[in-house]
């Protein structure tokens, strides 16, 4: 990126009414960037977004665009496109009609708005449905056409709001391809906020993990997913067996896991399912309940400290349940916690 500050929010502090939102937020975005803010519902996340947008108005803190200090210029003025969830077409007038919606307010007309938004909807492969209105698209094409729409004024950033939402799991795939293919090909830096955890890290250059109108970690989806930095990013990332470290023993909630490995010097420990050892070992539980997931199997384990869920390769025989069943935790295989 050539500019690492392209988007710069210094000490953002957001809130509606009494409530505070978002307290003292610094997040710096480089241009041609795409960057997701992950986090569950109230985190914070989609206030951040209104406010770049200029729907929300901060309360402290300063907004930086390619230099220019916009925390108090008009939405309309800003060169921040928004893609709402819900899309947010207007259905009596037809794709055209739409993508060229708001370049018509500013004026432009005739063959230069023609070539402008041909060219958008020939960006997202929609160049044969102009004449279609949107009732008669899929949402993925309902999709697309909000994506061109915005596209076509040029935004210097582009927001998308929880935009793979509103889709079925297959068109979730295809439109996932599709952000990173316009992203790529026009290189507008890209903000788009999810709670799922899937999509950000299939998409983003950088996540933005947010907790309770705070940054909880910033990384790239591999930072954050192999390397959560506290208890609450490891759980929202799938990290389904999470322990503390105190005393120099390893804990489950309030019980002490009978395990002898020596331990790192970290606030916890967390283990994905696969990374569970399972059929040898130190320790033992007995299976509560297993399900077939295709090249897995997914166990629960009770044990004399807790539930622990692990995973096996599906060709291995089966542990039915009320057997016991020995297993390991290999601390080599851990996410080592900064925060319990």
């Amino acid at each position: 990126m050539s500019d690492q500050s392209y988007l710069a929010l210094d000490g953002l502090t957001l809130g509606y009414g009494d409530t505070v939102a978002v307290e003292k937020l610094d997040l710096t975005i480089g241009k041609g960037e795409l960057v997701a803010l992950l986090g569950p519902s109230g985190c914070g996340k989609t206030t951040t977004m209104r406010a770049i947008a200029g729907l929300l108005a901060p309360s402290a803190g300063t907004i930086r665009l390619d230099g220019a200090d916009i925390t108090r210029v008009a939405a309309n003025r800003r060169q921040v496109g928004l893609v709402f969830q819900s899309y947010a077409l207007f259905p009596h007038l037809t794709v055209f009609d739409n993508v060229g919606f708001g370049l018509r307010l500013k004026g432009l007309k005739g063959a230069a708005l023609r070539d402008k938004v041909e060219a958008g909807l020939t960006s997202v492969g929609l160049a044969a449905y102009a004449g279609r209105k949107p009732p008669e698209l899929s949402g993925g094409q309902q999709q697309r056409v909000a994506l061109a729409r915005s596209m076509v004024m040029e935004p210097k950033v582009l927001l998308l709001d929880e935009p793979l939402s509103n889709l079925d799991a297959r068109l979730r795939l295809d439109m996932r391809t599709e952000l990173q293919r316009v992203q790529a090909q026009t290189g507008v830096t890209m903000i788009f906020v999810t709670h799922d955890q899937a999509e950000a890290l299939s998409l983003a250059d950088r996540i933005v993990v947010m907790r309770g109108g705070r940054i909880e970690q910033i990384g790239t989806p591999e930072e954050i997913y192999n390397r959560p930095v506290s208890r609450f990013v490891a759980d929202f990332v799938g990290f389904e067996n999470i322990f503390s470290i105190r005393d120099g023993r390893l804990w489950l909630g309030d019980a002490a896991v009978p395990l002898s490995a020596s331990l790192p010097a970290a606030a916890g420990l967390a283990f994905r399912p696969r990374t569970v050892a399972l059929g040898a070992g130190p320790l033992s539980g007995v299976v509560r309940g297993v399900s077939f997931a295709g090249s897995t199997r997914e166990y629960v384990l009770d044990t004399s400290f807790g539930t622990i869920r692990a995973d096996a390769d599906a060709s291995l025989p089966v542990h039915p349940p009320g057997t016991t069943v020995a297993f390991d935790l290999p601390i080599g295989q851990a996410a080592c916690l900064k925060a319990d």
